[in-house]
């Protein structure tokens, strides 16, 4: 009877198949150095572009309708007297809006910049009226912005404490630190991605951003699971080091990571679409942005970053060390299939039934049973 054909996905859980990750550690470090160099370049040369809530100033939109955003901000530069941060519209279809975004105004300026708007353009609400009422104005102060600064550093420096803590207790030390230093890789990268492309840093993205961090260390965390699970007592044995066992582990719990990130990046993908291309909400899109990169990132981080980490140190150990010595030494000796019990049992000593000598049987039986038995008075 043919025997069932293993499928890929299937050989990912069975010992010595699936992809050699901790094999090529050499490439997830290099790759990681890469992207944290270019993230703190990005932090260093371009900066973040902040929103209003921490920097403080005046946001001036309306109905974008048939606007040019250029045109919108000349006029707004000509009644103010003050050039505009950025003017741009979000959303699409009758929803679109567009913003006009700068220090913050006095109350004469943005009165001034209200009427000359409506004088040029006739912006109309909801119910297709022409009204200085289309346009809203918004503004937020300097001291507001540095407490919403302050209080977003003091969130991130809560979590990364408690984070630590929980890990601590959690996982063992070795893992502990994976865990934390692949956190803190997964922050610069997310950072770096918003400075390098000037995506906008509002509250919503801060809240995002420890969102997807907790997720990144919950992976970490499962992967971790299974790898304290393969190598319990592994120095008792010497058919697998450290290294493979790790390696098995990240390769039974990938799929689950797979599965758990593209079934997250789908409402996440939706909602950004409902966002950006329908209603245009900055909240929104700011929040399913960094939930988006931060999914993706944390893939990354977990599978090929913590645990090709967690076996550098491990390795490093002396018990592991040593144990990894006793593998190779044996696969040296056996082979590298060789099965270790198989190789250490002794060959059992069956013994030869010895023949009866040819004189003992051909003697009479009162001479062969002489001296067998004892009778009183013989």
């Amino acid at each position: 009877m043919a025997s069932k054909k293993i499928s890929r996905f299937d050989r990912l859980y069975t010992e010595g198949s699936g992809f050699n990750v901790i094999g090529r550690s050499k490439l997830w470090y290099g790759i990681t150095v890469g992207l944290v160099i270019v993230s703190f370049l990005a932090m260093l040369l371009r900066g973040f572009n902040l929103s209003i809530d921490f920097e403080g100033g005046t946001t001036v939109n309306m109905p974008a309708a048939d606007l040019v955003a250029t045109d919108v901000a000349d006029t707004f530069e000509e009644a103010t007297g003050v050039t505009p941060e950025i003017a741009q519209v979000v959303g699409s279809g009758d929803s679109a809006t567009l913003e006009v975004t700068s220090e913050r105004l006095s109350q004469e300026q943005t009165d001034a910049a209200r009427q000359a708007i409506y004088d040029k353009y006739q912006p109309v609400d909801q119910s297709g009226k022409a009204t200085p009422d289309a346009i809203g104005v918004s503004t937020v102060s300097e001291s507001w912005g540095s407490s919403i600064t302050q209080r977003m550093l003091l969130a991130m420096i809560v979590f990364l404490a408690v984070a630590t803590v929980y890990v601590a207790v959690r996982l063992q030390r070795s893992m502990a630190f994976a865990a934390i230093f692949a956190l803190i890789v997964d922050a610069v990268i997310i950072a770096g991605i918003y400075a390098l492309f000037g995506f906008e840093v509002s509250p919503a993205v801060i809240i995002g951003l420890l969102t997807v961090l907790t997720f990144s260390l919950y992976d970490s965390v499962i992967v971790f699971d299974k790898v304290n699970e393969n190598t319990e007592g592994i120095t008792g044995q010497r058919k697998h080091n450290y290294a493979e066992q790790a390696n098995l582990a990240v390769n039974q719990t990938l799929m689950r990571s797979i599965s758990t990130s593209v079934i997250s990046a789908l409402p996440i993908i939706a909602l950004l679409v409902v966002a950006v291309w329908l209603l245009g909400i900055g909240t929104l899109r700011d929040l399913a942005l960094i939930q988006l990169i931060g999914v993706i990132e944390g893939i990354f981080s977990s599978l090929f970053l913590a645990t090709p980490l967690l076996v550098s140190i491990a390795n490093r150990t002396k018990d592991i060390k040593a144990h990894n010595a006793e593998v190779a030494a044996f696969r040296a000796r056996h082979g590298e299939d060789a099965d270790p019990e198989l190789a250490d049992a002794a060959p059992r000593t069956v013994a030869s039934p010895v023949a009866a000598e040819p004189d003992a049987l051909s003697a009479p039986a009162s001479e062969r049973h002489a001296g067998a038995t004892w009778r009183p008075g013989r």
